[in-house]
């Protein structure tokens, strides 16, 4: 009860002996009252904490604390006891199956009739427990508000404040017993809107929008119970017990044991924030489930209201998840809220997780970042309210997908149905079939303070706007991005590009993780070779040096010896076949594969989960190729130079290091091709025999990583230099008309796949277009004595879109070249 914002139990005992003992008694049964005052008359309090004090009781309930206990004039020790009911054991594991509901009552909660059942036949089932005490002056001292609000004459605050420390300390001497997955907090809203920081603050919202202190505490109040996540032991158990079969005949989990090793030990100091990959629903599931299996406490897990449909809602949120409004608009009560909210989990050490790319990856490959919840992270390291928090980068990868097929009907421009029951029916039905491995892989944690602070982030404490009336410090309101409205405009600049580096950190992280898995490797190589269709030996040989190139790299992989044998292999092509993925034709001599008619975005997904590692090797290859275009003369710098411009072209599909580190990787890249580059850079040439070499490597990558991500930035850039320089630009139609040309371009044979033809790729080259100010508008309607500069701006604009249509043919020509080099792709094997 000293210190109730940490984690571990407490065994701190009084220096000197107490007078006197108060037991504040959690009983809600006459059962219960028996077994604690038995307990007390056998000399309990004498046992466990060596005093032979006399002993008042009293009801843990705040009305008795404030009657009977914040006003004594002695310093007692107080010591909070409940009796802890526990489930039957089975495998050595205490947890509640449906089968015990067959009881009606809740095995964790037993009610009184079941209590004396439990009594006569199972005593093993019941444990007396005490939290950790204190003295009422140490209580006094770490609750100095309330306690001076006692001296004034209101004693409630202070009752309520010992009530919520007593229950803390029981909470953490229950986790002794029944381990760190029951980890759930209590009476957060109680104590968040009893915060007298918080209360001042919406106070002084009050003030700024207007309205009344007591309005604006009942729009405090709602919001957070519309936000706590009441968990619950009882619904997390029977839940977990649901859902794992739902999912265990699917996928074969594989964790990552030694990350989970070092988090734990992690754990005991901060609270951990999990940022996974997110593809598909089943993350959280999946991720929990490999936490709760290795006693990690539950995360809250931070999900849009989208989700918060009966019934999975309500279970929802009583297993930890946290449901936040889509929109804000400018609610500046609910914001105030969330941030409390997110504060108080973080001080209060619960772990948290979100997916912070928004959303489901719709192309396999991670999506940018979301950055509206790591700012309220910043808020609350910027604050000092806690000392770090350590950001864990997950990375959550499938061999296959059961649900892919919705989400490549978005991509195509279709609708997202909304979920509810029918969609979960539908879910739950597509779940049915083997779908491999799962990996779970642990990137190397975050410090939030020290990476910040590495990015240029200020971090200090915002300046304080204080009303007159008020005497004490309140901190101001920060927008929905977590900036302080005060901020000066250069501080707030800092703050914002120190978590945008910061989510990139995260991103990297990820990717860093993230295994090739067999599934990436055959798509790759089939969506490689230009719709032909290739047998089972023709299919090894493509892999052969890509795995080679894996080994030399010593990349992350899934279980890539299954394909090093024909055997093997099949196994893997087969079960692309049966995902409807991969045809198989078996009328002539021998089997031969390719991709499904119609499934080029779901290879394409697969092949996407681990494309990040070839792009290096893509990128290289053009840089060659537009080097020897370009003749002897100066070609390293051509090469060079090159490289940085298709960096910098990718720059929105990809999460690049800075230049000096690609310039490295690029290096790196170009010693696997050719081990004596470094003699050929002293004559400033990259070597007339550079394309043999290439070419003997056994591979290219370019068509198969980059060509997708070109056409579909040319397909963009096209409807761009189609348009009115004067034109306003929609992008919502933009895109529509995007999908519908680039339907019409397949179907020319302009573009390559119809992977191509993806909403995600179109509204990633559209803002690439921006970034480039290609999306500007040079309106007709000017002033006359501007029409010449207004003509000016039209005309630059007109050819600033051209030119950029131009240099993606270009580019797209060089990967053309590049396929051609490639093994897999001449006449004859």
């Amino acid at each position: 009860m000293i210190d109730h914002r940490g984690d571990s139990p407490a065994t701190a005992r009084p220096g000197t002996a107490p007078q006197s003992v108060v037991a504040l008694i959690d009983a809600a049964s006459g059962v219960e009252r028996e077994l604690v005052g038995q307990w007390l008359a056998d000399g309990g309090i004498s046992t466990e904490f060596g005093t032979d004090a006399p002993v008042t009781q009293l009801d843990l309930d705040a009305a008795a604390v404030a009657t009977r206990l914040v006003g004594r004039r002695d310093d007692p020790l107080v010591v909070p006891i409940r009796v802890l009911w526990l489930p039957p054991e089975r495998d050595g594991v205490r947890r509640v199956t449906f089968a015990d509901l067959a009881l009606m009552t809740n095995p964790r909660k037993p009610n009184r009739l079941a209590q004396r059942r439990l009594l006569s036949k199972s005593p093993d089932r019941h444990v007396v427990l005490t939290g950790a005490p204190a003295r009422l002056s140490e209580l006094r001292a770490n609750n100095p508000e309330a306690s001076a609000l006692f001296d004034k004459g209101t004693a409630e605050p202070f009752a309520r404040a010992v009530v919520r420390a007593a229950v803390v300390a029981l909470e953490r001497a229950e986790r002794t017993i029944i381990g760190d997955r029951y980890k759930v907090p209590k009476l957060v809203a109680e104590e968040i809107l009893d915060s007298p920081d918080f209360l001042r603050r919406l106070e002084l919202i009050a003030d700024q929008i207007g309205a009344s202190p007591h309005e604006v505490y009942r729009r405090a109040e709602k919001g957070l119970n519309e936000l706590v996540a009441a968990q619950s032991r009882l619904v997390s158990d029977l839940f977990t017990q649901a859902m794992r079969p739902v999912h265990a005949s699917t996928w074969k989990v594989d964790p990552d044991e030694s990350g989970l090793t070092g988090l734990r030990d992690l754990n005991r100091r901060y609270p951990l924030v999990f940022l996974p990959s997110h593809r598909s629903y089943v993350d959280a599931f999946v991720l929990g489930d490999v936490l709760a299996r290795n006693d990690f406490p539950p995360n809250h897990v931070i999900g849009g209201a989208n989700l918060s449909f009966w019934p999975m809602g309500p279970i929802a949120r009583r297993t930890g998840t946290v449901f936040i409004r889509r929109s804000f608009g400018d609610d500046e009560v609910y914001k105030a809220v969330v941030e409390e909210y997110f504060a108080y989990l973080l001080v209060k050490r619960f772990n948290l997780e979100w997916y912070f790319e928004g959303g489901r990856t719709r192309t396999g490959k991670l999506r940018p970042p979301r950055y509206g919840l790591l700012n309220y992270l910043a808020a609350a390291v910027r604050s000092n309210r806690i000392d770090d928090v350590m950001l864990v980068p997950v990375s959550i990868t499938y061999e296959r997908l059961n649900e892919l097929g919705a989400i490549t009907t978005e991509q195509e421009g279709g609708k997202k149905k909304p979920e509810g029951l029918t969609w979960l029916a539908r879910y739950i039905r597509s779940q049915q079939h083997s779908a491999g491995h799962v990996y779970v892989r642990f990137g190397a944690p975050l410090s939030a303070r020290d990476r910040l602070a590495a990015h240029g982030d200020p971090l200090t404490a915002p300046p304080l706007t204080i009303p007159l009336h008020h005497t004490e410090p309140i901190p101001p309101p920060r927008t929905e991005a977590g900036v302080v409205d005060s901020d000066p405009p250069e501080i707030a600049e800092l703050e914002r590009k120190a978590v945008q580096r910061l989510a990139f950190e995260v991103a990297v992280g990820i990717n860093t993780v993230t295994p090739i898995t067999v599934n990436a490797l055959v798509t790759l190589a089939l969506l490689g070779v230009d719709g032909r269709a290739l047998t089972l030996g023709e299919v090894r040989t493509v892999l052969a040096p890509v795995l080679g190139y894996i080994d030399k790299r010593e990349l992350p992989r899934g279980e890539l010896d299954a394909l090093r044998d024909e055997q093997g292999l099949a196994v893997v092509l087969e079960q692309l076949s049966l995902a409807k993925v991969v045809t198989v034709y078996r009328g002539g001599i021998e089997p031969v594969y390719s991709i499904e008619p119609g499934a080029h975005l779901e290879a394409a997904f697969y092949r996407n989960s681990a494309v990040h590692w070839f792009v290096n090797r893509a990128i290289l290859e053009l840089s060659i190729l537009a080097a020897v275009d370009n003749g002897e003369a100066d070609a390293l710098k051509t090469g060079w130079d090159e490289a940085f411009r298709l960096r910098d072209l990718l720059k929105f599909d990809f999460f690049f290091p800075d230049r000096g580190e690609f310039a490295d990787q690029m290096v790196a890249e170009m010693l696997l091709v050719d081990p004596d580059w470094y003699t050929h850079t002293r004559h400033d040439t990259l070597g007339s025999d550079i394309l043999a070499k290439l070419t003997a490597s056994g591979f290219t990558m370019a068509h198969r990583v980059l060509r997708s991500f070109i056409d579909a930035q040319l397909v963009v850039a096209e409807r761009l230099a189609a348009r009115d320089a004067g034109d306003e630009i929609d992008r919502k139609e933009f895109i529509a008309e995007c999908v519908a040309v680039g339907k019409q371009m397949m179907l020319q044979q302009r573009l390559h796949s119809p992977e191509s033809v993806s909403t995600e790729l179109f509204t990633s080259a559209l803002k690439l277009a921006d970034n480039y100010g290609l999306l500007e508008t040079a309106s007709d309607d000017e002033p006359a004595e501007h029409s010449t500069e207004a003509a000016r701006r039209r005309a630059d604009l007109r050819q600033r879109r051209t030119e950029f249509a131009e240099r993606l043919r270009t580019i797209g020509a060089r990967i053309a070249q590049a396929a051609a080099l490639d093994p897999s792709n001449r006449e004859a094997w």
